[in-house]
């Protein structure tokens, strides 16, 4: 029997009958909270679903726990916080995960909450989430001896497992609303019925979302606030004036240029908060779709890695924000991150060559390649460093022209309809790289329709053993080896470039309080935030 270490087991063990006090516990004492009043939450771009059970597209994490929680919270070091789990503990070989769960808690249509809606939820995450799959692999079963309690049997141990219950990546749903439809096209998705502290009330296209308050919630007196609105701007100008204008309570991901931040530090309305973004570490990348002839071809994809260069992105696009990375993994995930990986040194005579040796010589007009380049609409720094990634490749002869369309069409183009030739996109490594980074490069997570998962159609079996591996091995140094090993595979194969860690903050207007209390940030359920004054 494979025995979990003993500092896991009392990293994992953990209970608390009391959320609120579990949640509160470190923080500074300050005054009662104020009951009432409306809070704006700004997001870049609209959120396609509403609910993450099938979908993770990036917004819609921010919205999606407002209405529908998860089985855990957690703090700022990703220690384990209960939700609508209130006790659990993990089986010494790892196999079994129990938990209790709490008491009379009900959806929002008056319906209670059972392990019936657990046992559904998990399986459901299983089969359609974009991570589900690989989350939930040694999942078997799971056994719901009475209402209250859920089981989940495994047949591996999954060390990364307790930390994947958050509401933004494993919302429990209900049942009853959910059971016996297509779960991604179900209409719930659009409008959410969950146990979290708000209910959906409506959602105008195009402009905005209406969350009301729950008066019903289990943790009474939360929340605070009678009404949540959540406003999309999609222009990076029109965002930093409503923030600046006092339009905007919270502002997650970093919502203005870059070039602004400097000029917001004086602002004495506004503060900024770097906190909350422990449970996402975000990277943008560079993504060649290998189903492409002309990518095929390792040597072309070596000459792009010859041509982009990361630092000029994180120096001029993100004015110097972020780190430059040699590889897949966020700096701030620092056991995974491998600092020495392998590079390719800007040098455009060694691209010209590579190019002209894989059969792509300069036509007459000077131009070895006619391709696009797609980049996820979301803030300026994907934009601006298409541009820059444009010009770069014109000076060995590679015309791209760059694409631009709403969130809802770049995910069908690159995921669905396979219509690209290269992307220029952002992705969370998430907590763990078995969560966050597997998904994009193990071949068995190439599903065409699924989002965010391995976009680049990459297949390598050295890679998928040392993924699988890891995903099992109760080892932490054995995980953390076999992850300098498949990082060291990846640059060597460049299924992607990797770019730049993210460099994330939430700006916010500081009147409201309470919003930022654990590793979710404002991608959690905002039940404890507050307006202090007017």
């Amino acid at each position: 029997m494979t025995k979990f270490p003993a500092i896991a087991r009392r990293h994992f063990l953990l209970a608390s009958a009391a959320f609120g006090a579990t949640v509160a516990a470190g923080l500074p004492a300050r005054a009662a909270p104020a009951r009432g009043g409306t809070a704006i939450l700004l997001l870049s771009a609209e959120p396609p679903v509403l609910t993450t059970i099938a979908h993770t597209a990036f917004n819609s994490v921010y919205v999606s726990p407002k209405t529908t929680e998860g089985l855990l919270t957690y703090d700022f070091d990703l220690n384990p916080q209960p939700l609508l789990a209130t006790k659990w503990s993990i089986s010494d070989d790892g196999l079994r995960y129990t938990f209790k769960l709490r008491e009379g808690v009900k959806w929002h249509d008056g319906k209670p909450f059972t392990s019936g809606d657990v046992a559904f939820s998990i399986k459901t995450l299983k089969d359609v989430h974009p991570r589900g799959r690989n989350t939930f692999l040694n999942l078997v079963d799971i056994e719901t001896p009475d209402p209250l309690t859920a089981i989940l049997v495994l047949s591996k141990p999954a060390p990364y497992l307790i930390t994947a219950l958050a509401a933004s990546e494993s919302p429990i749903v209900p049942r009853h609303l959910y059971e016996g439809t297509k779960v991604a096209e179900n209409p719930v998705n659009l409008a959410p019925i969950g146990t979290g502290p708000f209910k959906f009330k409506e959602w105008v296209r195009g402009s905005h979302i209406v969350y009301e308050r729950n008066p019903d919630y289990w943790d009474q007196p939360r929340p605070y606030l009678d009404q949540l609105i959540v406003r999309f701007i999609p222009d990076a100008a029109a965002r930093s004036i409503a923030i600046e204008t006092g339009e905007i309570d919270l502002a997650p991901s970093t919502p203005v240029p870059l070039s602004d931040l400097e000029r917001f530090k004086d602002l004495p309305n506004l503060a900024f908060e770097t906190r909350g973004y422990q449970y996402s570490n975000g990277v943008s990348r560079i993504e060649f779709n290998l189903e492409r002839p002309v990518f095929k071809d390792i040597r072309v994809r070596q000459a792009f890695a010859h041509v982009i260069d990361r630092k000029v992105i994180r120096n001029t696009i993100n004015y110097g924000y972020g780190e430059a990375i040699p590889g897949p993994i966020n700096p701030n995930l620092t056991k995974w991150y491998v600092a020495d990986l392998k590079t390719y040194p800007i040098d455009l005579a060694a691209a010209e060559k590579l190019l002209d040796e894989a059969g792509h010589p300069r036509g007459s007009d000077g131009v070895r390649l006619r391709i696009s380049l797609d980049y996820v609409p979301s803030g300026e720094s994907y934009s601006r460093g298409s541009e820059y990634i444009r010009q770069a490749l014109a000076k060995v002869g590679v015309d791209v022209t760059v694409r631009s369309q709403d969130f809802a069409t770049y995910t069908k183009r690159i995921y669905t309809d396979r219509d690209f030739d290269f992307a220029f996109e952002g992705m969370s490594n998430l907590f763990d790289p078995t969560v966050g980074v597997q998904r994009l490069y193990w071949s068995k997570n190439f599903k065409p329709g699924v989002p965010f998962s391995n976009g680049s159609a990459y297949s390598n079996p050295k890679v998928d053993a040392l993924l699988e591996a890891s995903a099992i091995e109760v080892d932490p140094k054995k995980r953390v080896e076999q992850w300098r090993q498949i990082q060291q595979i990846l640059v060597d194969d460049l299924p992607a470039i990797d770019i730049v860690s993210q460099p994330e903050l939430t700006i916010y207007n500081k009147r409201i309080a309470d919003h930022t209390l654990g590793g979710e940030g404002v991608a959690g359920s905002l039940a404890y935030a507050y307006i202090a004054s007017a």
